[in-house]
């Protein structure tokens, strides 16, 4: 979802800025997203807090981080180029489409109401319903078993480096999208392929 349905990555790094403020944490972004910014929420919560042991003390602390990012970018949410195009083609052909996004269900119904992506979509999972986040592959592969899709059948759309291991994990071919690394960077994870927008398929 982020970085691949909408190029919002701004403004969860402005969050993250904001939320280290408020508890005071002396963090530079770089180092944060080097070194703890990987998983799920509660994951990255607790390497941030290590002394706090409650994962719903954990869920807390991190969904003002949330709350923070949904009304920085409420004013400004925008579909990639083209995307809203390509969603309608898929369905048209019934092919089967699944989101599988470390976000929360709050951020995923967020992003689904104010682009209107629901009727596209046959399921929704979010880093809520894992255990494991990024790099691992237990998201994708829930994503698969509520499709009913076989993961080797499946093709991700991703844009980070954790989500492309994550995808391949799971045994499935990936399409970069570039809005964090460049073509070069994104085929050197391992993607088939790797878009700017969705308006390099061709569809109108």
């Amino acid at each position: 979802m982020d970085g691949t349905l909408v190029d919002n990555m701004a403004y969860h790094q402005q969050s993250w800025i904001e939320f280290f403020a408020f508890h005071q944490i002396n963090m530079s972004y770089e180092t944060f997203d080097s070194k703890y910014h990987k998983g799920s929420l509660i994951e990255i919560m607790a390497r941030l807090f290590p002394t706090v042991n409650s994962k719903e003390e954990l869920q807390k602390i991190g969904s003002y981080k949330e709350v923070l990012y949904r009304k920085l970018y409420h004013p400004n949410v925008k579909a990639i180029d083209g995307l809203i195009p390509f969603l309608k083609q898929l369905s048209k052909k019934g092919i089967p489409m699944g989101l599988a996004t470390m976000g929360g269900q709050d951020n995923i119904d967020f992003i689904f109401e104010s682009l209107q992506l629901h009727s596209y979509f046959h399921s929704t999972t979010g880093g809520h319903e894992v255990i494991k986040g990024k790099p691992h592959p237990d998201i994708f592969l829930t994503a698969a078993r509520k499709l009913g899709v076989t993961p080797t059948d499946c093709l991700v759309f991703e844009d980070t480096h954790s989500g492309i291991e994550s995808a391949k994990a799971a045994g499935m071919e990936v399409v970069g999208v570039s809005t964090m690394f460049d073509r070069k960077t994104l085929l050197n994870f391992g993607c088939i392929e790797v878009i700017q927008t969705y308006n390099e398929f061709g569809i109108n």
